[in-house]
């Protein structure tokens, strides 16, 4: 259920409203935009209908909405606007697809430096790279660990990029968040809902990559999991699904992204380096996500893909990545007079 106030609704009746859905057992999710602040009902169905009574008698309510879909935090009717998630001065989900590039792995100090430099030159504002890998193998790289957190905080330090990482477990919280700017995620992990749920718990940025053979519904109830919880700063990442062909990595599923922006107010990033898993696919698909609304780009970036220690075919050689910013940056120009945007169904 969304409770939508009168704009001229003040904090003491705003307050009595929450009280009053408080005292029934159920838990508000409040959203304040520029010109409504909508608070969003979770908890159960029972007792639902006798409760909106109540809350249509208060003259600050402009109207109450019962929501059908499963998705509630997530969807636009909790949202007076898209959400746009600033990290430290970098605005996703603003006017301009923000890039996150580095490499698979952080591999040493010599390649995630040389890195940065590289993909900050080019205009990237995220730095990207694992310090702990999932692998299908137990024999392949796993990563550095913290030596390699801490060598993508010396990155941040060198550059000013904002840094993206993967947490793994609950058992690598405080040290993956103490270096991140961005938690990510991943595929694996996107129904891992003990972790989710310790996630929802932080005050930090979260990307979550959908899961390799999941529903975009599947996807936007895992981040149900996380803001049910109070951490509103969640961004998805569309990164390929698994069908039947074997020519890519996976099946980069372009239509989720605008799918996605029809569904949910929260920022819809693109990884066409694990969605193809060859990088000759990678700048074609990254054009094709930020024309059809993606709000950023995940890549992966390596000085030398060929003695990479992880996901060296899908990585762009250093040039290859300049030459795809150049090519972004007429790309956002020509796109700039379509307004594609979705309005909130409040």
């Amino acid at each position: 259920m969304i409770v939508v106030m009168d704009a001229d609704c003040n904090e003491k009746e705003l307050q009595e409203i929450l009280d009053l859905i408080d005292e029934e057992g159920f838990e508000a999710h409040l959203s304040q935009g520029i010109d409504k602040q909508i608070v969003g009902l979770i908890g159960d169905s029972a007792g639902k209908e006798q409760l909106q009574e109540r809350i249509n008698s208060y003259n600050q309510v402009d109207k109450v909405i019962p929501v059908m879909e499963p998705y509630k935090l997530t969807g636009w009717k909790f949202a007076p606007e898209k959400t746009v998630i600033d990290v430290d001065g970098v605005k996703i989900g603003g006017e301009n697809p923000v890039v996150m590039a580095g490499p698979c792995s952080v591999e040493s100090k010599e390649q995630i430096l040389e890195t940065a430099r590289v993909v900050k030159e080019a205009g990237a504002e995220v730095l990207r790279g694992g310090a702990f890998k999932p692998r299908t193998s137990p024999y392949s790289f796993q990563g550095l660990g913290e030596r390699g957190l801490e060598l993508l905080s010396l990155a941040r330090e060198k550059t000013g990029l904002k840094i993206i990482t993967e947490l793994m477990d609950t058992e690598h919280i405080e040290m993956v968040t103490s270096h991140t700017d961005i938690i990510q995620i991943g595929s694996r992990n996107m129904k891992n809902y003990a972790l989710l749920k310790e996630i929802g718990r932080l005050d930090k940025p979260v990307m979550l990559k959908r899961g390799m053979a999941s529903t975009v519904k599947d996807w936007l109830l895992a981040a149900e999991y996380i803001m049910s919880e109070g951490n509103q700063d969640v961004m998805l990442c569309e990164r390929g699904i698994k069908t039947f062909c074997d020519d890519t990595r996976y099946t980069m599923d372009l239509s989720a992204i605008p799918l996605v922006r029809e569904k949910s107010h929260l920022p819809v990033i693109a990884d066409p380096s694990h969605g193809t898993g060859r990088w000759e696919l990678v700048a074609p698909m990254s054009r094709a996500a930020v024309a059809g609304g993606a709000d950023g780009l995940l890549i992966e970036v390596h000085p030398e893909p060929k003695n990479a220690l992880s996901d060296g075919p899908q990585s762009l050689k250093p040039e290859k990545f300049e030459k795809l910013m150049n090519e972004l940056e007429k790309l956002n120009h020509a796109l700039s007079d379509i307004d594609d945007s979705v309005s909130p169904a409040v």
